[in-house]
């Protein structure tokens, strides 16, 4: 028991309430129903497994515990959420066919009462003693986690040390958002089956959260406030489309196309971190691709704005990457799920065209982007905040709601890229006002609604 917590103790650091579901259920599910998993089972279990019955009641003795899982209703920093939390010293946390049945019905509890979920884990993965029976839990753990992610649901997950195995592969890496503790192990493989020559850095919570596998590392003691922050975000969606925010440069009219260009690649100009803190009173990010990949070059996660969260996804003025691009699509997509409007600030030379960029799918992440913008039910609001350049800018444009600033333009090329035109890139200024990427030529072409301005 690596992290020191038993299931209780981790609840409590967490819980500012906890209405605990029966240890000794009647059919049916949830908080004062429960589910039939007739604790007390005698035998050696679905493969008559020599001593596993004796296990199992070492286990209860020295936990309290019947099952390597506890869960009920809590409420965290005043959000209701339903919680689930492994008992480590039970099996190693382990997964088996009674763990599946408590944990499908703390899933199913969450859609009925239309809560949250947070799940707390700890666990070395599926239990030996039952063989392919405990393994087949993972699906089951799968489709109630799909069904919760269907029903518009967020679902959180605190990896405690060790979680690995399927609890990392199914409530661990299937939420919207995965927090970890120090020094955590997490991976799919358990210490005791990895390669002896495997980097040890790659199973920890930091080489996760540099892989872009989880979205933060959150110390004990910041846990619960931490919670409470990411539920308020998660669950204060609107139908409102994010007003653009105001221009934070009081800039006037560029004179030319190249002017334009010189202005939106000023050093001085804001950037997206300024007009992020600008407009939210408070904000959290999401981190990584889920893919193996960060881009530092985008940031992206939730925001409160007057109450009312706004899910955001920002360039930074470098070349995108498509790690970039990845986590810009499943900030997109999770706030539609949520019912969370969504913000993007577009500010990019272009997309990454290095060879490892086109290695690691650089198209094919374009178009995710493209795709989930294109199928997006919630509103979506733009605003270009310094250079567009082309199909990497405008992967992050909401069609027929993108705004501009003063200082920034939006072209189908950097004007020096009209190699492409068998110009020379001494023909850039000119280029620039033949493509009319003026802010004040955008709105002229349909391109943007509006120039916005600095609040007076």
């Amino acid at each position: 028991m690596a992290d020191g917590l038993t299931a209780r103790e981790a609840i409590a650091l967490v819980a500012t309430h906890f209405e605990e579901a029966p240890r000794h259920p009647a059919v049916g599910v949830g908080v004062g129903v429960g589910v039939g998993v007739g604790v007390g089972e005698s035998g050696d279990g679905p493969l008559d497994w020599a001593g596993y019955g004796e296990s199992r009641a070492r286990a209860v003795g020295r936990t309290g515990e019947e099952e390597s899982v506890v869960w009920g209703a809590a409420e965290i920093g005043g959000v209701r959420a339903v919680l689930v939390s492994f008992e480590f010293r039970f099996l190693g946390g382990s997964l088996g066919r009674r763990t599946g049945d408590l944990l499908e019905a703390a899933y199913a509890y969450a859609r009925t009462e239309r809560l949250p979920m947070v799940s707390l884990i700890a666990t070395g993965g599926s239990r030996m003693q039952e063989g392919m029976v405990a393994l087949g839990q993972l699906q089951r753990v799968a489709r109630a986690s799909a069904l919760t992610r269907a029903a518009g649901l967020p679902q959180l997950a605190v990896l405690r040390d060790p979680a690995t195995g399927g609890g990392w592969a199914t409530l661990g890496a299937g939420a919207d958002v995965v927090l970890a503790l120090p020094g955590a192990q997490i991976g799919f493989a358990g210490s005791r089956v990895r390669p002896p020559d495997a980097d040890p850095s790659a199973y920890t919570a930091e080489g996760q959260l540099a892989a872009g596998h989880i979205d933060a590392i959150v110390r004990p003691g910041d846990l619960r406030s931490t919670l409470s922050r990411w539920l308020t975000l998660l669950t204060r969606g609107s139908t409102e489309p994010a007003p653009p925010p105001r221009a934070l440069d009081g800039v006037g009219t560029a004179a030319t196309g190249w002017e334009a260009v010189q202005r939106a690649r000023a050093a001085g100009r804001p950037r997206a971190g300024a007009y992020l803190d600008a407009y939210f009173d408070e904000r959290l990010e999401i981190h990584g691709d889920r893919c193996g990949g960060t881009d530092p070059g985008v940031t992206c996660g939730f925001g409160l704005r007057e109450g009312r969260a706004v899910a955001y996804a920002a360039q930074l003025g470098t070349a995108t990457r498509p790690a970039g691009y990845r986590t810009a699509a499943r900030l997109i997509r999770l706030a539609d799920r949520l019912g969370v409007p969504v913000l993007t600030l577009v500010d990019t030379p272009g997309a990454a065209n290095d060879a490892d960029a086109e290695r690691a799918g650089a198209g094919a992440a374009i178009a995710d982007v493209f795709a989930a913008m294109a199928s997006v039910r919630v509103p979506v609001t733009t605003l270009v905040i310094g250079e567009g350049g082309s199909g990497g800018a405008l992967a992050l444009a909401a069609p027929g709601n993108t705004w501009v600033t003063p200082d920034s333009y939006f072209s189908v090329i950097a004007p020096e890229l009209a190699a492409i035109l068998k110009r020379a890139p001494a023909d850039a200024p000119a280029t620039a006002d033949q493509l009319r990427l003026r802010p004040e030529e955008l709105v002229e072409l349909g391109v943007v609604r509006g120039i916005v301005t600095r609040r007076a």
